[in-house]
């Protein structure tokens, strides 16, 4: 990078936090409503970072995607009732926050996940003072991978994309970031189907906790 970043900008579930337990009870209940048997907890762990519909087609394979389309609105329902209750953040990330902070670094979240939604965690976990930026996954038109998303909180936060470093769990947040012109990093901590490879991503950057990111040369300004 030519000059050090001003901010890092971050995806929310499978980066900062570990909210597939409360993902979970939410599918779970759409599932218990039909009748079929629970989706391990584990296994809807693989796919959080897809989205609800991906989540839905895991813990429901029999049901085709038209038979599944009308379970996303309870499924949402569901989790809106309890967003942040069994929901934890990952290991490093408490410490890499304060950390970006006590460089005089902003920090801001850009998700696909609904911002309502989003917002709500944000709250719960009492960053909402803290975060500079929140963009959700229905802001704007489009969403990741398109850039529009990390654009939006660049202008917002009155920074050049140049500047930001974008920090995403799943193959689109390094598209988007990639699109954006904003340093990528891949957060090997988070949610990955076993065939998902990081490796050919073509990130920035990839580190196995987010500590990693405060010590990593040439990433941010000590």
């Amino acid at each position: 990078m030519p000059t050090p970043p001003r901010a890092v900008l971050f995806d929310l579930d499978g980066t900062l936090v570990d909210s597939a337990p409360d993902l979970c009870n939410a599918v779970n209940r759409v599932v218990a409503d039909l009748g079929h048997a629970p989706v391990s907890l584990s296994r809807l762990r693989q796919v959080v970072s897809k989205g609800g519909r991906a989540m839905l087609a895991a813990a429901l394979p029999q049901l085709t995607d038209d038979e599944r389309a009308p379970l996303l609105a309870p499924f949402l329902a569901y989790y809106a009732q309890a967003l942040a209750v069994d929901s934890l953040l990952f290991d490093g990330v408490a410490d890499l926050l304060a950390g970006l902070e006590a460089r005089g670094l902003r920090w801001g979240i850009v998700t696909n996940k609904p911002e309502g939604l989003a917002r709500g965690v944000v709250d719960g976990f009492g960053w909402s003072r803290r975060s500079a930026v929140l963009v959700g996954g229905d802001t704007l038109p489009r969403r990741k991978p398109d850039p529009d998303q990390l654009l939006l909180a660049c202008e917002k936060m009155g920074l050049a994309p140049a500047d930001v470093v974008y920090v995403g769990d799943d193959l689109r947040d390094v598209q988007a970031a990639r699109a954006a012109g904003m340093v990528s990093v891949a957060a090997l901590w988070g949610y990955r189907e076993p065939h998902d490879d990081p490796s050919t991503w073509g990130a920035d950057h990839a580190f196995a906790n987010a500590r990693e990111l405060l010590s990593a040369p040439g990433l941010l300004p000590p």
